[in-house]
């Protein structure tokens, strides 16, 4: 009997719980690029707004601050569908109980970081004094769910390195890895930077990173998620 024939005679099918899972996958392989996308175009775009100065968090301010918030309250509640699926799709084995939690969590920070601006500085939105500025209770809230978040995303690339490396799959396991130390150390450049352009500009390259490990991670979940035989 030729392949064919075979699988004419057997058709795969997905069942409902896989069509389900791969739906919520597919949340986490386009949030990122929507992340991405939306916030770089406002960066290339808005009147004073500086890649190698300002952080995308500022983008909240002004009158068309709406867009940013917006993209981080939809961004975060596909992250959170993400989670779901993670947890489905993995199902036992290491990793199976905190990447989703891990991931979930970030989805939730995201949506935080949209709830809580982050306080206008560095001379944006146009009008703003030069400098740091004045910390209010707001900025402070989203600095802090930022910061959770990213702690989080870093702990689960870590965290499915391990669950690959003990499946064999050591080129997965040393992505994953690689992913988590890059973003460690642009959240870290950030946080000491004090400013500088160089440090931003190593930050929005880390996040860029953990967004494409994401996307690429619940790509391969996806096309291995296991369908029913008819």
């Amino acid at each position: 009997m030729t392949q064919q024939t075979m699988r004419a005679a057997h058709p795969v099918t997905c069942d409902p719980r896989t069509g389900v899972t791969r739906s919520l996958l597919g949340y986490g392989i386009i949030a990122g690029p929507l992340y991405v996308g939306v916030s770089l175009t406002q960066a290339l775009t808005r009147e004073g707004f500086d890649l190698s100065r300002h952080a995308w968090s500022l983008l909240a301010n002004g009158g068309l601050g709406w867009i940013q918030i917006t993209d981080f309250v939809v961004t975060g509640l596909m992250v959170i569908a993400c989670a779901v699926g993670l947890g489905r799709a993995l199902a036992g084995g290491r990793g199976a109980t905190w990447a989703p939690r891990l991931v979930g969590t970030y989805g939730v920070s995201l949506i935080g970081a949209g709830i809580f601006r982050a306080d206008p500085a560095m001379g944006f939105p146009v009008g703003t004094p030069e400098g740091p500025g004045e910390v209010s209770l707001s900025g402070m809230l989203h600095f802090a769910c930022g910061a959770v978040g990213f702690l989080c995303v870093i702990v689960t690339c870590f965290v499915i390195g391990r669950r690959f490396a003990a499946a064999g799959r050591t080129g997965w396991a040393l992505y994953s890895r690689l992913t988590g130390g890059l973003f460690l150390a642009a959240f870290a450049a950030i946080a000491t930077g004090a400013g500088a352009p160089w440090a931003n500009l190593v930050f929005v390259s880390g996040v860029v990173i953990i967004w494409a490990w994401l996307s690429a991670l619940c790509l391969h979940l996806y096309r291995h998620a296991a369908p029913r035989h008819a």
